[in-house]
Parts: structure tokens; sequence; C-alpha cells
């Protein structure tokens, strides 16, 4: 959820996946790699999102990976929905071209069910030097079919309240350790209009279910809302749900930056870095560049506060991850990258080489005892990893739902659905539409989803 997705793409591809899944052969017997070695000495295809942890891995990887274990490498970097597009094309046509590719948790689940990822748990289990106990019991349950992990956290986040301290200090305001939306419409009401240059909050506005969708997904949670109740029943102009989204639409028009309605994550990030917002709930992962001073004229000046509130908590979870199409047949070489890639010395590699704040964080419990990131985070690690420990994919809201999911839902159609659900809120914010005919829509648009799934 982290970088910006251009979720039409990817619902083309998960489309794509879906029409040639159910004949896809996963056989071993398919062409996996380069070379097809299968064993130390060859060549390994990666194919990873273009976050800047993953271009890290990619200048770490020649001196730390490749002269330990004689593997080449070879990466191919791509933005985010480009890289939906180019993962599935590969699965469909049966290609075989990459061995390991990064997937966010909602690509994992729905390709974890449709059987096109190898199962780790036992190549996990088995490699005692990385520890899988280790890893977080959220991003385990969110990579995880049967309680076997089918893709290996790189990094992981939840979401949490961020705000500017001496913004409150000037105005004599408290951010509760547990807001509720109603105490961030409050304090909203109170910053309004009494620091120049800076609006009371900035939440994503950008269509997209991985965008503006993240963020009214979590509220729609906390207002005791869902997409579906248990039996696939649309539930859009239900009492919860509709609550939130007026209360979003409301809070954004009212307190929201300028131009909200195309703000994804990476402008809000811009934004608050900026000093031109009080208030943002959002990804636990934005922290690491708020608080470097290199890139923020904030560092320093930010309270972190748990995610707000009202019938539930408005938490996520989200992580990229390393997984293995069954179209390789290069599993053990693959397993042997994405070890050192999600192993405990790898994490200290990059804060040695990198930063300390550039850290693939949020997917171990012991990165939050290291000395050296315990320094550079202190601003926002205990408050990160309470996030990360609060959020469960498999307990989210307060109604019982039909597949897994905070921030979005565990199925193929979901991608489609949510993007179109984003413009229609995007609309109101924009002043297109009221919230009420927005809802309506959306209504609409989750019944014909509705008559699919029954």
């Amino acid at each position: 959820m982290r970088s910006k997705t251009t979720a039409l793409l990817a619902a083309a591809a998960i489309g794509a996946l879906a029409m040639a899944g159910c004949g896809a052969d996963t056989s071993d017997d398919n062409k996996g790699g380069d070379d097809n070695k299968g064993a130390s000495g060859g060549e390994l295809n990666v194919l990873m999102v273009g976050n800047p942890q993953m271009k890290d891995i990619e200048s770490l990887a020649e001196e730390h990976f490749t002269k330990e274990t004689g593997i080449k490498v070879n990466f191919t970097i791509l933005p985010e929905n480009e890289l939906r597009d180019k993962v599935a094309q590969d699965v469909a046509t049966q290609a075989g071209q990459y061995d390991v590719v990064t997937v966010g948790a909602y690509e994992g689940s729905v390709w974890t069910a449709n059987d096109w990822l190898y199962n780790l748990q036992d190549l996990a289990e088995k490699d005692t030097e990385f520890d899988v106990d280790d890893l977080l019991p959220a991003m385990k349950g969110v990579l995880s079919k049967d309680g076997d992990l089918y893709a290996i956290p790189f990094y992981g986040e939840s979401a949490f309240t961020m705000y500017r301290a001496d913004v409150f200090e000037q105005l004599g305001l408290t951010m509760p350790a547990e807001p509720t939306w109603a105490d961030i419409e409050s304090l909203a009401a109170q910053i309004e209009g009494k620091v120049d240059g800076v609006t009371p909050v900035c939440l994503r506005g950008l269509p997209g279910w991985g965008e503006n969708m993240a963020v009214v997904g979590a509220m729609i949670d906390a207002f005791g809302g869902t997409w579906f109740d248990a039996d696939w029943n649309a539930q859009m102009n239900s009492e919860g749900t509709s609550q939130a989204i007026e209360f979003y639409v409301n809070l954004v028009t009212k307190y929201g930056e300028a131009g909200a309605s195309e703000s994804g994550f990476t402008e809000c990030l811009n934004n608050f870095t900026q000093g031109k917002s009080a208030i943002w709930f959002d990804a636990t992962s934005a922290a690491n560049t708020i608080e470097s001073p290199d890139h923020s004229t904030v560092a320093g000046k930010v309270g972190y506060a748990d995610a707000p509130r009202e019938d539930a908590r408005s938490g996520w979870v989200w992580t990229w991850a390393w997984a293995v199409p069954k179209t390789t047949k290069n599993l053990d070489d693959a397993w042997k990258y994405i070890a050192w890639a999600s192993g405990k010395e790898y994490e200290k590699t990059v804060g040695a080489e990198v930063g300390w704040t550039r850290v693939p964080d949020g997917k171990r419990s012991s990165t939050f005892e290291i000395p050296e990131y315990k320094q550079a985070s202190a601003a926002y690690s205990e408050q990160m990893q309470a996030a990360l420990n609060q959020s469960n994919p498999e307990d989210c809201g307060v109604q019982a739902r039909p597949v897994p999911g905070c921030q979005y839902m565990a199925f193929p159609e979901f991608a489609d659905l949510g993007t179109k659900v984003g413009q229609e809120l995007s609309a109101a914010i924009a002043g297109q539409k009221t919230a009420a005919e927005a809802i309506a829509a959306c209504q609409v648009l989750a019944e014909q989803v509705s008559e699919q799934k029954k």
C-alpha cells in the first residue's frame, strides 16, 4: 500500500491470471530462470517493485550474496502496477521468466488461493539460521494458507496516527494515545486557520484500491461497516459503511489538504514532511522518511499515536514479500536468495552500509532489539510495533465477512471494485457529487460483484 497503485492495471493483471489460472500447469517440468541449473553457481531472475528498499538490495546483492553463494542475480525493477501486469503475464503464459517476485499482501492471498506459488514453509523451518519464528505473527498471517507460508515478508507495515507535536504544543492541544475519529475531527476543527500554511489533516483521496481505499477501507472497519457480509450481500449502504464514507468525505473536504482528490500516499508524505499538515493517518512505513533530516523538515517534531477507532481500530496489515512462482525450477537457489534478503544479517548490512532508517523493518521481532535501529527509530518504533501486533487480517472490524483482509478484501474481483469505489469517493471529495450519491453508486457496484459471488 505504500507506493502509488494504478489499480486498473492491477485488476487487469489479476483478471488475466484468473482467466488462465484454472488451466495453469504448475508442474516442476516448466522452465525457470535463465540457466535453469537449480544449484549454487547458477542464476536467478528476480522481479521487484521499485521501492527504495528494493533498490538498496540491488546495490548490495553482488557483494553480500553473489560472492558468498556464487549465484548471480538478474534484477528487474518495475513500478508497482507494471510489476503486477508482468507477473500475471509470466504465470498466465507459463513463460517461467522469473524465479522470485515481490508480491503484496493482497496478491499473496489471491495467488496462493489459486495455487500459483510454491509453499515455502518447509524450507523456512529447515533453515534454522533464517529463524522463521522471529517473523511477526501479522506478517505470517497475511502470507499464509492453512498455516503454511507461501511468501516471505521483506518489510511490513500497519497504520497509525502521525501528528505535529510542535503545532499541538503551540495550540495547547493533546493527541490521545488511542484517539477516536471523533477526536481527530475535533482536533482538526481546533487547528483550522490557526497556523499559516498548515492544513489540519492530510488523507489520501487519489482513487485506487491501494490508494484512497486503503484509508477508507480501514475507516469502514472502524465504524462497524464492511464491503460484504458473510453471505456476500453488498453492504456499501449499510449504517456502518455509509457512516464511515460520509465521515471521510466531510473530514477531507472541511479540513484536508489542497487537491485532496489527487493526493495518494506519496503526495501526503511530501505534504507532511514539508510541514504542510498537522495530522496524518497512514502507513507506519512513512515514519522513517518523516524522521530523516535529509528528507523531512519536521524530523524530531512529530508525535505518533495509535490508529483512530470507533467501534474497532482502523489498523491494517500490508507487506511486500518474496514469492516463488511454480513456473520456476530454481526453487533451492530462490530460497537461498529469499533467506538472505529477509534474514537478520541482511538488516544489519543495510544498517551499516546504507543507514539504520533504511532497514526493511516491520517483519521481525528481533529488529526492534538492535541497538542501532532502536536509536534511529526511537521516535516511532514502539508505536509501530504495537500497531503491527494489534492488526490481524483474519479479524478486522466487528462484522463477519466472507474473506480475510482489513483495508482490502482478498478476492480477485476486489481490485477492480475497490478502484471503482475509490473513483466515486474521490469525485465526492472533488465536489462532483454528494456523499449520498457516491454511496448509492458504490452499492450498485458491490451488488454486481455480489451476484457473481453468491
